[in-house]
C-alpha cells in the first residue's frame, strides 16, 4: 500500500466517478482502475461498487477512506513543516447535541490556544450526525447523552462503528424555560403541570427515531408538542408560547443570557452525558484540553 494509492482512493470517493477522478489526478482511467484494484486485493477489502449513480463506497470503504484521509493529512502536515518549511495550522473539530456548557468549554479552549496556529470547528447537530461525524473523522470528539431508554441501541451502534463512549457527568432532568413562564418560580415541576404548555423538541430529520431524540422522555405522550429544526427558534417559542424543553439543567448565562432558567423535573430519570471517539485512536492535545474544560462542569451538574 502506498501513499499514492491512498490519494487515488480518496479522490475516487470524492469524485464519485473513475473517469472524473482520473482527470483530476492527470492519469489514465485504466491506470487508476488498476491501482484501485491492486489496493483492494492487497488489503482484502472491496472499497467501491459501481452503480447507475456512479462509483459508491462500500461500508468497509467508508471506514477505510476515513483512515486514509487521516494518514494523508498527517503526511501533508509533515511535508509542509519539514520539507516545504510552511507553517500549517493544526485542526480540531467537535460535534455535539445542544449543550451550551459544551459550547462554552469549546470557547474556553479556543481562548487558551488562540487561532493563529490552530483551525477549529464546532458542529451543533442532530444525534445521528454527531455519531457519523466521529465515525468518518469529520470530528475527533462527539458530545451526546445516554439514558436507560437509548443506551442499548446507541451502544450497539457505537460498537458497529468502532466508537467508544466515555462518561463526563451525570445529571437529573430539568425543565428549561424563560423566566416569565407561569411555572418558572416553582422549585419542582411534574409532567401534569406541563400538560397545557408546548414541549419543544429538536427535529432529528430522517433519523427521527425515539432513540435518537435529543430530549429525554421521548416516548411520553405530550398533549402539545412543537418540533423545530432550527435551535435559534426555540427561545422565541419559549417566550411567545410559554414553551419549554427538557435539559441537563447546566446553564451558562454568558451564552444563554439571563432571561432563562432550569427547574427540576419531578422524575427519577438520569442523563449520562459523555463523549464518543474512535476506538484505538489517540486523542490529540487539543482534544484533551477540550475534555479538560468540559469536565469542569461535572461539579455544576444539578442532581
Amino acid at each position: 500500500m502506498t501513499l499514492t494509492q491512498l490519494k487515488y482512493a480518496i479522490t475516487v470517493s470524492e469524485a464519485g466517478s473513475m473517469n472524473q477522478a482520473a482527470k483530476e489526478l492527470f492519469i489514465s482511467q485504466p491506470s487508476l482502475s488498476l491501482a484501485i484494484r491492486d489496493l483492494e486485493e492487497e488489503i482484502g477489502v472491496e472499497l467501491f461498487r459501481r452503480s447507475s449513480r456512479g462509483i459508491l463506497l462500500t461500508p468497509d470503504g467508508e471506514e477505510f477512506i476515513g483512515y486514509a484521509k487521516q494518514v494523508v493529512e498527517q503526511y501533508q502536515l509533515i511535508e509542509s513543516k519539514y520539507v516545504q518549511k510552511e507553517k500549517v495550522k493544526k485542526k480540531f473539530s467537535v460535534s455535539m447535541q445542544h449543550y451550551t456548557f459544551a459550547v462554552n468549554a469549546f470557547v474556553e479552549m479556543v481562548k487558551q490556544f488562540g487561532m493563529d496556529e490552530y483551525e477549529f470547528a464546532v458542529h451543533e447537530t442532530k444525534t445521528y450526525e454527531v455519531i457519523e461525524d466521529v465515525r468518518t473523522f469529520r470530528s475527533e470528539i462527539g458530545i451526546l447523552y445516554l439514558n436507560e431508554f437509548n443506551r442499548k441501541v446507541l451502544t450497539k451502534l457505537f460498537a458497529e462503528y468502532n466508537l467508544e463512549f466515555h462518561e463526563i457527568l451525570r445529571c437529573g432532568v430539568y425543565v428549561y424555560m424563560w423566566k416569565g413562564h407561569p411555572l418558572a418560580n416553582k422549585k419542582e415541576i411534574d409532567m401534569e403541570e406541563l400538560a397545557e404548555y408546548p414541549c419543544l423538541s429538536f427535529e432529528q430529520g430522517s433519523y427521527n427515531s425515539f432513540y435518537f431524540a435529543e430530549e429525554v422522555l421521548s416516548t411520553y405522550e405530550y398533549k402539545r408538542l412543537i418540533k423545530a429544526d432550527d435551535r435559534a427558534t426555540m427561545p422565541n417559542l419559549m417566550v411567545g408560547l410559554n414553551g419549554y424543553t427538557l435539559c441537563s439543567g447546566i446553564i451558562c448565562e454568558d451564552l444563554n443570557g439571563s432571561d432563562y432558567c432550569a427547574v427540576k423535573l419531578d422524575s427519577d430519570e438520569i442523563m449520562t452525558i459523555g463523549y464518543i471517539a474512535r476506538k484505538g485512536v489517540n486523542i490529540s492535545a487539543l482534544g484533551k484540553k477540550y475534555l479538560e474544560e468540559i469536565s469542569k462542569y461535572k461539579d455544576k451538574a444539578l442532581k
